[in-house]
């Protein structure tokens, strides 16, 4: 796909001009499935958890449907937006979240992590809205800079510079997952963007020395390494996680256990409704289930690039293609994780996992990318 020659710069995002026959309704269809699913497994996946701690069974599920009604209001409201008129507040935008991303770092710790900022109502956690700021802030970008690019590759360096603020902030909370996450959603819309092969793998050689080094600066993430190729060495102690997880998924069968009798649930693992969620749903729904879901995603992924190609300039074309790619990459890596593809890390499963951040971010994400699919080149 072609992404890097929509260098047109039209006037097409006026709410006036707009035609809702050409919203990608099949996409939020998808959408609307996956957050049904998601709510009623969190619900299967919360209740036991929530009882246990002296609350209703019903208060995750609860706080997650009002999550979601928000949810739906800010993707409402992303998708009626004015995205060229957006863009002069991305720089803003860009600051304020870095900002917000360093005094989560001030924040009282929660099970050793800094990653969330108290409301009240709710915990931030600003990592899920750095998401879509940064797709949007490369979106632009390479849009206003894509032929001084090709004249010189030093332009390169304030994008990357930007980027490695986002993923040094991330991970010093500490989080890994999620700036690998960007990392690999980043280097993709350069190469969408028409940056050259040779400048892309230029950052991707420099990041397997760092990955090596936080690897080897904190023990757990070692141990997690070691649990991930051979999770049975230490099944009760270190690789409990992903023993309980793989043993879940395995137990249920082609068409699962039933609806609501996950055993995995029973405490066998630590807030089942949040990251691991996955295996409760397998466990419940079985291997049919599972790829159904994944199957879901993967028409994400590919709509999302529909949309993408479609898009009438490469703002939109960009802005479509990474905030896809970040929405389906993190549940590739949420389902790999689960089965043991990949090391454990703290990657939620879009609109499954328990969160507030999660689902709003998603949520607008998915607002963002509807906003793009409402126009066509020449309209």
């Amino acid at each position: 796909m072609d992404f890097a020659s929509k260098r047109q710069r039209l006037s097409y995002n006026v709410i006036t001009n707009r035609s809702l026959k050409y919203v990608d309704y099949p996409f939020f269809f998808i959408v609307s499935i996956l957050l049904v699913m998601g709510l009623v497994f969190l619900y299967s996946a919360s209740a036991l958890y929530a009882v246990n701690k002296g609350l209703d069974s019903l208060f995750y599920a609860e706080k997650q449907a009002l999550y979601m009604l928000l949810g739906f209001g800010l993707m409402a409201a992303a998708a009626r937006l004015d995205l060229e008129k957006v863009r002069r507040y991305i720089k803003p935008l860009v600051i304020v979240t870095l900002a917000l991303l360093a005094v989560t770092l001030l924040m009282p710790p929660v099970a050793h992590v800094r990653r969330w900022i108290p409301l009240g109502f709710m915990k931030l956690q600003m990592s899920e809205i750095a998401k879509p700021v940064l797709v949007l802030y490369l979106a632009d970008f390479f849009d206003r800079s894509a032929s001084r690019i090709q004249a010189d590759w030093r332009e390169l360096l304030r994008p990357f510079g930007v980027s490695v603020l986002f993923f040094v902030l991330i991970a010093a909370e500490p989080d890994l997952g999620t700036p690998a996450l960007l990392f690999v959603v980043t280097m993709a819309v350069f190469f969408a963007g028409g940056v050259k092969l040779r400048y892309i793998l230029a950052p991707i050689a420099a990041a397997v020395p760092v990955l090596i080094e936080e690897l080897l600066r904190k023990p757990y993430r070692i141990a997690r390494l070691k649990n991930f190729l051979s999770p049975w060495d230490d099944a009760s102690g270190t690789g409990y996680q992903l023993v309980q997880s793989l043993l879940a998924v395995g137990s249920g069968g082609w068409f699962g256990k039933g609806l609501g009798a996950s055993k995995l649930k029973l405490m066998y693992l630590p807030e089942p409704h949040t990251d691991f969620i996955f295996p409760v749903v397998a466990e419940e729904i079985g291997l049919v289930g599972g790829l159904f879901i994944t199957a879901l995603f993967a028409a994400l992924l590919v709509k999302g690039a529909r949309i993408a190609r479609n898009a009438p300039s490469l703002y939109t074309s960009l802005a479509a293609l990474g905030l896809t790619l970040t929405l389906t990459l993190q549940a590739f890596f949420n389902l790999s994780m689960a089965i043991g593809l990949i090391p454990t890390k703290g990657i939620p499963l879009p609109f499954f996992s328990y969160g507030g951040s999660s689902i709003l971010a998603s949520m607008i994400m998915v607002g963002l990318i509807l906003n793009v699919s409402a126009h066509r080149s020449g309209h």
